[in-house]
């Protein structure tokens, strides 16, 4: 691996989300991390990672980090040398998911970010019936320290995305398609989706994981990761 890895965080989470990835690849790959939440709309996140980006490098995003890196490889393909896609979802939002953002973006600007995150966000990061209070609080910690403002900036990137499927169909690097089998957010079939729409991509599933494996199975995620690296 000679290129460096930036890695896209999912959203209301910061680089603690890849603290183990992080702490297991740092002597192996120049590692970046970059913000998510400085815009209201992917084209503009996509141009702010690619304005601070290498020349050349491999991306790894989970969940809206996977929708901004393919956002980023659709503006400059050219540029990214590997793709990692965890957690995610190629697809623009449904109109369901879409009336939701309006009455949480309020509520968010009227100072309830946390019963949001608290109530309606993050009982759907672990898998049905699963409990983890140190990843909980880790989620609650995070959403806090970036705030209301960021926040609403990424329900209107996500609301307003559009379908990446062509982008992923024309990708010709090394990539790895990588999901919690109880993921309930972005489930194992739009990862099969993604899969096959890739040519050159390998699918990992991890057994026991939901929308966050990076903290949940650190070990077989790190190790899935690191096995694309390798072709990278």
């Amino acid at each position: 691996m000679t290129y460096p890895l930036i890695l896209l965080p999912g959203m209301m989470c910061d680089a603690r989300l890849f603290r183990p990835q992080i702490d297991a690849l740092s002597g192996r790959v120049a590692l970046m991390t970059a913000p998510v939440g400085g815009h209201d709309t992917m084209r503009a996140l996509a141009a702010e990672v690619l304005a601070n980006a290498p020349p050349r490098f491999a991306i790894a995003g989970l969940s809206m980090g996977g929708i901004l890196a393919m956002e980023v490889v659709r503006q400059a393909p050219d540029r990214v040398a590997g793709l990692a896609l965890m957690d995610t979802n190629p697809l623009a939002e449904l109109d369901e998911i879409k009336a939701r953002r309006a009455p949480q973006i309020a509520a968010a600007e009227a100072g309830e970010l946390d019963r949001i995150m608290r109530d309606q966000m993050i009982p759907n990061y672990l898998p049905e019936g699963a409990s983890n209070t140190a990843i909980t609080d880790l989620c609650m910690d995070m959403a806090m320290g970036l705030g209301a403002g960021v926040f609403v900036n990424q329900s209107k990137a996500l609301r307003d995305r559009i379908d990446q499927r062509d982008t992923l169909r024309a990708f010709r690097g090394p990539a790895l398609v990588l999901c919690g089998r109880g993921d309930r957010l972005c489930p194992p079939e739009r990862h099969d989706l993604m899969h096959d729409l890739i040519p050159t991509s390998t699918l990992a599933v991890i057994e026991g994981a939901g929308h966050l494996p990076t903290l949940e199975r650190p070990e077989e995620t790190t190790a899935a990761l690191s096995r694309w690296l390798e072709d990278v």
